[in-house]
């Protein structure tokens, strides 16, 4: 099973000849889930309030609708669960996101781990890693845990 994972992976990943920009957003958005399931696995429990920020970051990163949103966290949760490094997503995302979209990815990651209403330490480690992979500045990494806090009512 891992290795039709991996394979699947990597023909999402694999530029395909004379393809169009499509399948490149779709690994795109794929990427960018994994990253936001990441933070989601991060802890011990899947709560819903989690799923339901992966969504919504989903839906507003890639103006996608709740089905689509969904089936994308399904297959990014798969893939997350084979994969052995971060950096095959961080390198595709820094490849295409210009600084303020990857803080913004990052803002969403912040809502993912404050969903619950509790920041583990793994949450926070994971966020470090993804922030450290995709050069956002650590004083725009500590704004945008900021930001989520405010939001999360948790600050």
């Amino acid at each position: 099973m891992l290795k039709t994972l991996n394979a699947l992976f990597d023909s999402l990943l694999a530029p395909q000849p004379g393809a169009g920009a499509a399948p490149a957003e779709h690994t795109l958005q794929l990427a960018t889930a994994v990253m936001l399931i990441e933070v989601m696995r991060a802890d011990a429990t899947f709560e819903t309030s989690e799923r339901a920020a992966v969504r919504a970051a989903l839906c507003d990163k890639f103006a996608l609708t709740q089905d689509e949103a969904t089936e994308l966290a399904q297959l990014a949760e798969t893939t997350a669960q084979s994969s052995t490094d971060l950096f095959s997503f961080t390198s595709r995302i820094n490849a295409h996101f210009d600084m303020a979209q990857k803080l913004r990815m990052v803002e969403h990651m912040w809502h993912v781990a404050y969903a619950d209403g509790r920041l583990s330490e793994h949450e926070r480690h994971v966020l470090w890693r993804v922030a450290d992979l995709l050069h956002v500045p650590h004083g725009a990494y500590i704004h945008a845990r900021m930001r989520a806090e405010r939001l999360a009512g948790a600050g």
